[in-house]
């Protein structure tokens, strides 16, 4: 039998956190690294007999790294607040666990709310790396979307997590817009985003394949709703990343003389 440590990042999630912390009430740890919630957070994770401790935010790879690093035990899950485990998710984990893992890490299917429902179990869910062994693994640094990464044998688990992330519209829109500005930096690193006609074709290519190819269209109206803010959100990644190269290549020489300067506030918020 494999001891198991849950980590969890936290800032404001007292919608969300006991639903999440409720699903994995019986493993061995928890470990919640919070960064200075105003709300209930803290609390209900004191209620959960959670090992909590605070940090400021580091960015999203090097805050979850830091929680794992206070994982006490070798096998390790990780979860955002925003997340549960499935009861049938939970029963695999745990059988798993007794019998003694065969890979270096575990995939596991998410099942998302699209706003008003759940998905239908019959589309094509996207498996996220959340269980593995930490001897054998780290979180990347990705700037936004940072995940687990091992050195090893890595299987899929066949029953589901939940992801609470999207209640509405509104919420689906404001990450779109946070999490594509985080994602500048990195496509300007890695040479991405030159050319302006990705906007033109890459984004249709995406709603087809999220939309048809995914099953998309099983979720109703809102899948189709989601699978257009998934193609909107491809469109700003590279058009913010556009937007980008054409300010540090002009400045404000294609303004009038005297113009002000495009305000470029630093976006701190964090999901």
């Amino acid at each position: 039998m494999m001891n198991l440590s849950v980590f969890v990042t936290t800032f404001n999630n007292e919608r969300t956190l006991a639903a999440c912390l409720e699903s994995v009430r019986w493993a061995e740890e928890i470990v919640l690294l919070d960064s200075f919630s105003t709300d209930a957070t803290v609390q209900i994770a004191r209620r959960y007999g959670c090992r909590i401790s605070r940090h400021e935010f580091l960015g999203y790879g090097r805050q979850k790294q830091l929680a794992l690093e206070q994982t006490r035990h070798r096998w390790v899950l990780l979860l955002d607040a925003d997340e549960a485990l499935s009861p049938g998710s939970q029963e695999e984990i745990r059988a798993l666990l007794a019998a003694g893992p065969e890979a270096d890490g575990y995939e596991i299917p998410r099942q998302e709310q699209l706003f008003w429902r759940m998905t239908s179990p019959h589309v094509r869910l996207n498996a996220f790396l959340r269980l593995f062994d930490k001897t054998k693994g780290r979180i990347d640094d990705m700037p936004v979307h940072a995940a687990p990464k091992v050195e090893g044998v890595v299987r899929r688990l066949r029953h589901p997590f939940y992801h609470f992330g999207e209640t509405d519209l509104h919420t689906k829109m404001d990450k779109l817009n946070h999490y594509s500005t985080g994602l500048v930096a990195d496509k300007l690193a890695k040479g991405r985003g030159r050319s302006p006609w990705i906007l033109v074709f890459y984004p249709p290519v995406y709603f087809l394949r999220s939309y048809l190819f995914k099953r998309n269209f099983l979720n109703g109206w809102a899948g189709f709703i989601t699978s257009v803010c998934g193609a909107f959100y491809v469109f700003l990644k590279y058009a913010k990343t556009y937007e980008e190269r054409q300010f540090r290549r002009y400045g404000t020489r294609l303004m009038p003389p005297g113009a002000p300067a495009a305000p470029r506030p630093a976006r701190t918020q964090r999901y």
